[in-house]
């Protein structure tokens, strides 16, 4: 029995990974062939690689590209920063603190995780648009600030909890204020948690559709993903540059999750062995 399953093992890892390896292969594989070669033949090879649809996504000229991933960049570092420092900083005081509110504190927090976004947009856009915010960037990593914080706060209390006090406590006796003590000894500690929590807010916040078309409006630009759904024409789609597109939008998160990938790998085996 055991020598079936250790068998069965990999035949099951590979397939799973061919599933998820089935989309990617039909974006490259069509972003490589000329666009009358893409309908025809979907999934085979390209026998003529070609770079046309590259350049033609680069080489737009309303800028689409560029001016989508200059949007993106701009709501996912502001968005990823905040929520880090804020939900380390917030899930620190709470596990600390031996405040009666907290517990409960926390657990409003942590019902903020099982509400859709979409529940709440409405509600979210008369509040930006009353605070003068609605059609900007600050509109929506506001709006991403108030949804994902619960999730950072959830990641890091978690964390917090397998940090010694004793040694807070030693740098406290030192001397070491508040401030200092969290900065200089406690967030160090919880950097395999930071790029956790960065990996995975990053990627959603790159991959958010509804919240930037809503909040954002083409009135202040477009993010790569709304930008995805603008390269579709209306009576007919060149899908060369549609995938061209949707590689190009995916290649940044890639590369910031191979760049942080060790530090993610520990911060979700933390606390898991001693």
């Amino acid at each position: 029995m055991r020598s079936r399953l250790e068998v069965l093992r990999p035949i099951a890892a590979i397939a799973l990974a061919a599933v998820f390896f089935f989309p990617i292969y039909i974006v490259v594989m069509g972003m490589l062939k000329p666009a009358d070669k893409i309908q025809s033949s979907p999934l085979g090879l390209p026998l003529q690689p070609t770079g046309e649809n590259l350049g033609a996504v680069l080489g737009r000229s309303d800028g689409l590209f560029w001016s989508a991933l200059l949007n993106s960049v701009q709501i996912t570092v502001l968005s990823v920063v905040l929520l880090t420092l804020l939900s380390a900083m917030l899930a620190h005081y709470l596990v600390r603190s031996h405040a009666l509110w907290t517990k409960p504190a926390m657990l409003v927090l942590l019902a903020g995780l099982m509400i859709p976004p979409a529940v709440i947009l409405q509600p979210v856009t008369q509040v930006l648009g009353a605070a003068g915010l609605m059609n900007s960037v600050v509109g929506v990593v506001a709006s991403n600030v108030a949804y994902y914080l619960p999730f950072g706060v959830f990641v890091f209390s978690g964390f917090v909890g397998t940090v010694p006090v004793e040694i807070e406590e030693a740098a406290s006796i030192d001397g070491a204020s508040r401030f200092r003590l969290f900065w200089q000894v406690v967030f160090p500690i919880m950097r395999p948690a930071a790029a956790s929590v960065m990996i995975f807010l990053g990627v959603w916040v790159w991959n958010d559709f509804l919240t930037p078309l809503i909040i954002l409006g083409p009135e202040a630009g477009t993010t790569v993903t709304v930008g995805v759904y603008r390269s579709v024409g209306e009576y007919s789609t060149n899908f060369g540059t549609l995938y061209a597109f949707s590689f190009l939008a995916s290649l940044p998160v890639l590369l910031f999750f191979v760049a942080l990938q060790k530090q993610f790998v520990a911060g979700l085996t933390a606390g898991s062995v001693k």
